[in-house]
C-alpha cells in the first residue's frame, strides 16, 4: 500500500510505467501520461490513481501543523571534477 510522505523510496506505477507516483518526505510527484480508456483496463488504472490521490489527501488532512508552503530544497552543491581533456 502506498503511504504518502513516509519515505523517499516508494514509487507506485500505474498501467506499467505510464504514470508514476513517487514518494518523498516533503512532496509526492506524479509524472507521466495515463490514458483512461473506457474498458476494464481504464477502470483499473483510474481506481489505482484515485487510491493514490485519496491517500495523499488523507495524509495532508491528518497533519495538524501543515505549513502554508513547504520550504524549497536547495540545489545540491556543485562538485568539482577533474577535466579529462587536460
Amino acid at each position: 500500500m502506498f503511504k504518502p510522505y513516509s519515505n523517499d523510496d516508494d514509487v507506485l506505477n500505474i498501467q506499467g510505467d505510464a504514470l508514476t507516483v513517487s514518494n518523498g518526505t516533503t512532496r509526492v510527484v506524479v509524472a507521466g501520461t495515463l490514458e483512461l480508456t473506457r474498458d476494464q483496463r481504464g477502470l483499473k488504472a483510474a481506481l489505482a490513481l484515485k487510491e493514490a490521490v485519496d491517500a495523499v489527501v488523507a495524509s495532508l488532512q491528518a497533519q495538524q501543523d501543515l505549513p502554508v508552503r513547504v520550504k524549497d530544497e536547495p540545489d545540491a552543491k556543485p562538485g568539482v571534477i577533474q577535466n579529462p581533456f587536460q
